[in-house]
């Protein structure tokens, strides 16, 4: 990781309140695929060391998904970085997303992103209050049936055949 936390009496903001915060250098993230979909990632809030909330870059390449999923108590915030967007939520018509637009959705409700364009996408994606467990390999079955009801493999109808 890139410089750890820096709080001193020497940091202080004109209240004279200490300041405290954490960076990663681009350049310094560290990128792997996803267990189930293999979609390019990196867990910014791990590796920032966050209490409060969740955060990861998501790079989907042109015929990639993420896992069609929801959380039982997170709300997650998606932000498109770059490319055209495409996300279905619930069972609703998939939305199509330029750079910069937003979509907020609500816990127990299922979303998926996936790339049917010939371009990436880069995808922020921040949700609170963070996950006790976020890997696949470490989830009870139980859960794995709650946050994928068709699967974590599942593809959105745009991408099967």
């Amino acid at each position: 990781m890139g410089e750890r936390r820096h709080s001193s009496t020497d940091s202080r903001d004109r209240d004279n309140r200490a300041v405290a915060y954490r960076l990663l250098r681009a350049g310094d993230a560290h990128w792997r695929r996803s267990n189930q979909m293999s979609v390019l990632n990196t867990d910014l809030a791990k590796q920032l060391e966050a209490s409060a909330l969740g955060a990861r870059l998501w790079r989907l390449r042109p015929g990639q998904a993420s896992t069609k999923h929801r959380h039982p108590e997170s709300e997650e915030l998606y932000v498109l970085l770059e490319g055209t967007g495409r996300a279905r939520i619930g069972e609703e018509e998939p939305l199509t997303l330029a750079p910069l637009d937003s979509f907020l959705v609500e816990p127990e409700t299922v979303r998926q992103l996936f790339n049917d364009t010939d371009a990436d996408q880069l995808w922020l994606v921040v949700g609170a209050p963070p996950e006790a467990v976020s890997s696949t390999l470490e989830m009870s079955e139980e859960l794995l049936e709650l946050m994928y009801p068709d699967g974590p493999k599942a593809l959105p109808p745009e991408l099967e055949g």
